[in-house]
């Protein structure tokens, strides 16, 4: 395949009705009444986020969220995530603090993604600013590329062995593919954008254009839309997942959590202290 320097743009779209953000942030209020928690930091996650939502995709809203001190000193570990009932658009989620600090030091790639998402619904500037300079220190780069390839070959095993395969599934193999990608390049956390990931790292003219008419047919269709074999991304997908390997290390333990057990007494005290 001939390489060449592409100048189109890769499609990207980031909607969200007016109507369903102010559902959003009631829905966080409504959270942080029923069970006395304050909302660090609330994003859109999924194909929202990533720039290739269908008219029917869900939004998928994700949280970062902190109790008040005496939920810290019980003996018994309490349930740390909040998840609201899937309703007809909104899929509302998140985790505690502690719970997101231990995810961030293993390098968890889903929160990472959280914390790069270009559509905030709320957030604590301070706090958030601190807990993405803790992410950039703890980004492994084995960790991460060893969730996206396995992300890849698992959604292209599992979805893209037909002739005829759901549009979707294309992107979330194309995704995380790149993402392992910019990794092996030195280039640090993947961007969550896939327009970020494709813009930079695609080159090739006719992949370039293929996804393009993927995307826009994707961004115009139903979540569970259909079409034949695309055959560039297909042969990008193949000869990307021949080539690639995972580092045999990459669950060794990384780094001292000291700064992020600071950093988590710090914010509980200051929450705690604000709503006394």
């Amino acid at each position: 395949m001939t390489k060449s320097v592409a100048k189109e743009k890769i499609v990207s779209a980031h909607p969200i009705e007016p109507a369903v953000r102010e559902r959003v942030m009631q829905a966080l209020a409504d959270i942080e009444a029923k069970h006395d928690v304050t909302v660090l930091y609330a994003c859109e996650s999924g194909s929202r986020g990533w720039g290739f939502a269908s008219p029917d995709s869900d939004y998928d809203v994700r949280f970062l969220y902190v109790h008040r001190l005496p939920w810290y000193l019980a003996v018994e570990p309490k349930r740390d995530v909040i998840e609201l009932p899937i309703s007809d658009v909104l899929d509302v989620g998140g985790w505690e603090l502690r719970k997101a600090l231990r995810l961030l030091r293993r390098a968890n790639p889903v929160l990472l993604e959280w914390l790069d998402s270009p559509m905030i619904y709320r957030q604590d500037a301070a706090v958030v600013a601190h807990i993405k300079a803790l992410a950039a220190r703890w980004f492994s780069p084995k960790r991460g590329g060893y969730h996206y390839l396995a992300m890849a070959r698992r959604n292209f095993r599992e979805h893209l062995q037909g002739d005829s395969v759901r549009l979707k599934k294309y992107l979330y193999v194309l995704r995380p593919l790149l993402a392992a990608q910019w990794i092996e390049r030195g280039l640090g956390q993947p961007p969550m954008r896939f327009a970020d990931l494709a813009g930079h790292l695609v080159t090739d003219a006719a992949l370039r254009e293929e996804i393009n008419a993927l995307l826009a047919i994707k961004m115009g269709a139903g979540e569970a839309e259909y079409s034949p074999r695309w055959p560039c991304i297909h042969a990008f997908i193949e000869c990307e997942l021949a080539r690639t390997v995972v580092d045999p290390d990459y669950k060794k333990p990384e780094g001292d959590a000291g700064e992020l057990d600071a950093f988590l007494m710090r914010t509980v005290l200051a929450v705690s202290q604000e709503k006394k």
